[in-house]
């Protein structure tokens, strides 16, 4: 694909939709699968503790995501949007305020993370028996935080600026990198569950050298130059009003894991938890799948909400909506059909399989609105309506998902925590349709 981003403005809108996600779709999907496939190296290497463990460190991993997306996605939109008023400098300036702010940020969840993690970790609901896995494993995911921040965050930018496919070569390496690591620091060192972390972060180190050198060479459409790093506060108020959506989303989701495997415990114990973690993984896949075709859209929706064509701004939406249901459908139908063979991928352990099935099918049964709800958050995202996103990225697990973890487990235990789930899913989509009919701007109703 032409690296001219005023492709964007011209080009087919299904054509550019299905080029600029596809690659971020192949990007998502394989990462997805090395979570996949590092869960399935824990669970058969180190044992079944070891996945409740790691399931513990969720929360914490969402937390340090949400400053992570906080800066990245806010970046990348931004970007964009400049880019759409031909404004290559601010974008240029937008890029270095990214870096800086990563950076500021990074080390600073770093210190506060490692300097209280064992209590954190209780606070999440780690146990006796799962505390060490889950030490042991976040220790060394936080002493490569700002290469994570860094890493991800420049590689929003190189998307949205008109380099999906390398952005997505970028995370095809990570990824390649780290599932070779796996085993040989798991099985060959007997490093355990620490040595899963050790080669994420490792894998991380060798993309950001090479994300960095992208944005290093001039003949690029935006690139480091002297004095764009220098914070901004109108960049920096930029960044943060259009990254709060998915900030809240991962901050979100850092409350609820932690309720839900406080639930977990107190109903089924560290199993339990460990069978979240499983059903977990499986639902990322899928939603992963969908933020690829987010990703995809975001510098189209941006592109042309800023050069103020709205024709082609709801004719991506349309089109994204359209696929992320279908992909979603799809993770229904294997959460229903094929609910045990997919937690034997993880674990042996007949009674982690038992409590995975059965929540497997409960927490996906409402799959098929999902992906009409993240995409519907996504757009009002990619187009600077910074309120209306945090309002739905917020609402699905504040206003619904939390009160029925808190509700429905009381009467149902386990099987609460998983209804939680599917209706809190239900509830949000209907809410996501209330505000994208509603809305004026686009005149989405009337298209």
């Amino acid at each position: 694909m032409a690296n001219d981003v005023l492709v964007l403005g011209t080009g087919n809108v299904k054509k550019l939709l299905l080029e600029y996600s596809v690659p971020a779709i192949i990007a998502m999907m394989a990462s997805s699968l090395y979570n996949i496939v590092d869960s399935v190296f824990i669970g058969h290497g180190v044992g079944a503790l070891a996945i409740s463990g790691l399931a513990i460190t969720f929360p914490l991993m969402n937390l340090s995501a949400a400053f992570g997306s906080l800066i990245g996605a806010g970046g990348a939109t931004l970007v964009s949007i400049k880019m759409g008023q031909q404004d290559t400098e601010n974008a240029e300036k937008v890029l270095g305020n990214v870096v800086s702010l990563n950076i500021i940020l990074g080390i600073t969840f770093m210190v506060l993370g490692l300097w209280f993690l064992k209590p954190i970790l209780s606070f999440f609901g780690a146990s006796a028996d799962t505390m060490p896995y889950a030490y042991d494993y976040m220790f060394v995911i936080l002493i490569g935080n700002v290469v994570t921040h860094l890493y991800l965050g420049l590689n929003n930018v190189m998307r949205s600026s008109g380099y999906p496919r390398k952005a997505m070569i970028m995370t095809l390496i990570t990824i390649v990198i780290n599932t070779a690591l796996d085993p040989i620091f798991i099985f060959g060192f007997r490093w355990g569950i620490r040595g899963a972390a050790i080669a994420t972060v490792l894998a991380q180190i060798v993309a950001l050298a090479l994300v960095v050198g992208h944005f290093s060479q001039k003949t690029h459409t935006v690139y480091f130059k002297t004095g764009i790093f220098r914070l901004r506060k109108r960049i920096v108020n930029g960044i943060f009003s259009i990254g709060m959506a998915p900030f809240m989303v991962n901050a979100c989701s850092c409350l609820v894991v932690v309720i839900i495997n406080k639930a977990l415990y107190t109903h089924g114990g560290d199993l339990a938890i460990g069978a979240y973690g499983i059903i977990n993984r499986i639902m990322m896949l899928f939603g992963m799948l969908v933020m690829g075709f987010n990703q995809g859209m975001q510098p189209i929706a941006g592109y042309n909400f800023g050069a103020q064509q709205n024709d082609r701004v709801r004719s991506v939406l349309k089109l994204t909506i359209f696929y992320a249901s279908c992909v979603m459908c799809v993770g229904f139908l294997a959460g229903e059909l094929f609910p045990r063979a997919l937690s034997i991928m993880f674990t042996t352990d007949e009674n982690l399989i038992a409590l995975s099935v059965k929540g497997m099918r409960i927490a996906l049964s409402a799959a098929p609105v999902v992906g009409f709800q993240m995409v519907v958050s996504n757009f009002f995202q990619s187009i600077g309506q910074a309120p209306k996103a945090v309002f739905l990225s917020s609402t699905r697990q504040l206003l619904f998902l939390v009160p029925l973890l808190l509700i429905l487990p009381n009467f149902f235990g386990t099987t609460g925590v998983w209804l939680s789930m599917p209706i809190s899913d239900v509830l949000a989509a209907i809410l996501a349709a209330v505000l994208l009919f509603r809305d004026k701007t686009l005149k989405i109703k009337q298209s």
